[in-house]
């Protein structure tokens, strides 16, 4: 494990090197954005921002690295950052992990008091949130505080804290926990579940064998105190496969009635709900206490629809302590998978996922790993090498197929160096990153600032073809090409963006394409991008530029409101992208 962490500890740090340059100061910027990013698209929270504060407020000493917010805004996660910049596992003291927790703790409890904003420059990043969460911190179902290190620490948690009346959860993210999550593959691997040991004895079930080679099938009945502690260990990462959603009681009528009856009449729950649908990796079969066949044990469990369920009987009785769980019981319909076939696996999980939650709401980049455009440009990514003529860019259309490739193709370390070599983690391109680099391009900045779940769902809807229509070509070497040298004009951007400013780069970064595809996109030469394998100094400079102007548009449109949010509207596209910037220099390489 050691020499496995030491190699990803390495890894990891050349990504941050990669994104901001050796020794930039910046380097801890970045370590918590690519963690946060990577703890949203696990499901462990929802879509990150970016925004730093270091400073004092009376004695007291506040940091903030990012924050992140449900879309009911009554769920909120705090990170602050702990970044040493260390190429080997060092251990990082409690005594450090604390004092940082407190430091947000302190900026926490100023904002829900109403304290914090009055302190700040209302230019500032942080008074926007300051007022934001002083806004929404009655209504809060959920707060929770994570240290973030690229060292690693003892305690992965602290005890919970009373901030201003509501109970504030503390955990660390450090670099072993990181490497964990991010060896694992499928996310689904880890989710171990023993019923002996949760509910007391196996759960009576009716098992039906399956009559193909796809799955066997059993029916149970969950009890309510086993779901909310499935829910409190695992958290989202236990809902949808790969459909995970923070899904809370407020405002919701369904999850309103779910409270109702749990209150009300528990023992009436298994008549009143539908129930929750499950897939699993594997099964174990032992005598339930009644001697019928049950369910002893479970590995790679996932709710694949009843989300709004679990997560309803786990806030509920949070929100009411006094509630009784005893009673309820939850009808569950458990698919144990039996294809080995990795992408038959995938298809169907997705399929299962799909037709399961037909009227609630899915991830489409999971669901639509297997739609043909991905597959096409999976295919064209495996067979089109670099000018070079050794690397690849590579792109990962299915979670974890990266490090699939990596542990199935690098059997020996020479292997393996060499594998990294010719497609480094710094050429990997994600559905939802492709996504966002091409409505970028295609001027829709306000698109890409929803985030990468949204912003894939409309690049997915905007490739929905009428029925009757004929579906548009495949992607071809050239469209590939092209799609990869938009990838490489992105993340120079961002590279750029990132010491720039202390909050809301994204928001910066994805104006600032859309800027130069809006303006010059019909004069830009790609291919010229794709054969140098990176952007001129000379665009580089023009892009400098412009994310000031940008930056500066940004904030003087949004009027006060937060930046973030105010870039998720067409208004703000409009705005930013009519107003007037500095003329392009001439002599850029790539502007015809």
């Amino acid at each position: 494990m050691s020499t496995e962490l030491g190699d990803f500890l390495r890894e990891t740090q050349a990504e941050v090197r990669e994104q901001t340059g050796e020794g930039s100061p910046f380097e801890a910027l970045t370590f918590s954005e690519v963690v946060m990013q990577h703890m949203a698209e696990i499901g462990m929270t929802f879509e990150p921002v970016v925004c730093h504060f270091q400073g004092k407020i009376g004695n007291a000493n506040l940091r903030l690295s990012g924050y992140a917010m449900s879309d009911e805004a009554d769920q909120l996660d705090l990170f602050v950052s702990l970044y040493e910049g260390v190429d080997v596992p060092t251990p990082v003291p409690d005594a450090e992990t604390k004092t940082a927790v407190e430091q947000c703790l302190r900026f926490l409890a100023l904002c829900a008091e109403g304290r914090m904003a009055a302190k700040l420059d209302p230019s500032s990043d942080a008074y926007s949130l300051a007022l934001t969460i002083r806004e929404i911190y009655d209504g809060l179902e959920q707060v929770r505080v994570f240290v973030l290190t690229d060292r690693v620490a003892k305690a992965k948690s602290f005890k919970t804290r009373e901030i201003a009346g509501k109970t504030v959860r503390l955990e660390v993210m450090d670099i072993e926990r990181l490497h964990r999550h991010w060896s694992e593959g499928k996310p689904r691997d880890e989710l171990v579940v023993d019923f002996t040991e949760v509910s007391g004895s196996p759960l009576p079930c009716v098992f039906v064998p399956g009559n193909t080679d796809e799955y066997d099938y059993a029916l149970t009945a969950m009890p309510g105190k086993a779901l909310r502690f499935l829910y409190e260990r695992f958290g989202a990462r236990l809902l949808e496969a790969n459909v995970r959603s923070f899904l809370s009681v407020k405002g919701k009528g369904v999850n309103a009635g779910i409270q109702a009856t749990l209150r009300n009449a528990p023992g009436r729950f298994m008549a009143y709900n539908n129930g929750i649908v499950v897939v699993a990796d594997e099964m174990r079969l032992d005598r339930a206490a009644d001697g019928s066949p049950g369910i002893a044990w479970v590995k790679g469990l996932q709710i694949v629809n009843g989300g709004q369920t679990t997560a309803s009987i786990f806030f509920a009785k949070r929100k009411f302590p006094d509630m009784d769980l005893a009673k309820v019981r939850v009808p569950a319909k458990i698919i144990i998978m039996r294809v080995r076939d990795e992408a038959r696996e995938e298809a169907l999980v997705s399929d299962i996922s799909r037709f399961a939650n037909s009227q609630n709401a899915v991830r489409q980049s999971d669901l639509s790993a297997n739609k043909p455009f991905h597959v096409d440009v999976e295919r064209l990514s495996l067979s089109v090498y670099c000018p070079d003529g050794t690397g690849r860019w590579f792109y990962e259309r299915a979670a974890g197929s990266y490090n699939t490739l990596l542990s199935r193709e690098g059997t020996t370390q020479a292997k393996l160096k060499a594998l990294k070599e010719a497609v480094p983690p710094s050429r990997k391109i994600t559905k939802t990153d492709l996504a966002k680099y091409l409505l970028a391009w295609s001027a829709q900045p306000d698109v890409v600032s929803l985030g990468s779940q949204k912003c894939f769902d409309r690049f997915m809807s905007g490739m929905t073809v009428p029925e009757g229509e004929a579906p548009p070509p495949a992607p071809d070497v050239a469209a590939y090409k092209s799609m990869v040298a938009v990838a490489i004009v992105f993340k120079a951007v961002q590279k750029l963006v990132r010491p720039m400013f202390q909050a809301f780069q994204a928001n910066v970064a994805a104006y600032t394409v859309s800027l130069l595809a809006a303006r010059l996109g019909s004069r830009f030469d790609l291919e010229r991008v794709w054969d140098r394998q990176c952007v001129s100094p000379e665009l580089l400079a023009q892009f400098a530029l412009w994310a000031g102007e940008v930056n500066e548009t940004l904030h003087r449109t949004a009027g006060g409101r937060m930046v973030s949010e105010w870039a998720k509207r067409p208004e703000c596209r409009e705005a930013v992208l009519g107003a007037t910037y500095s003329e392009p220099a001439e002599g850029i390489p790539e502007i015809g």
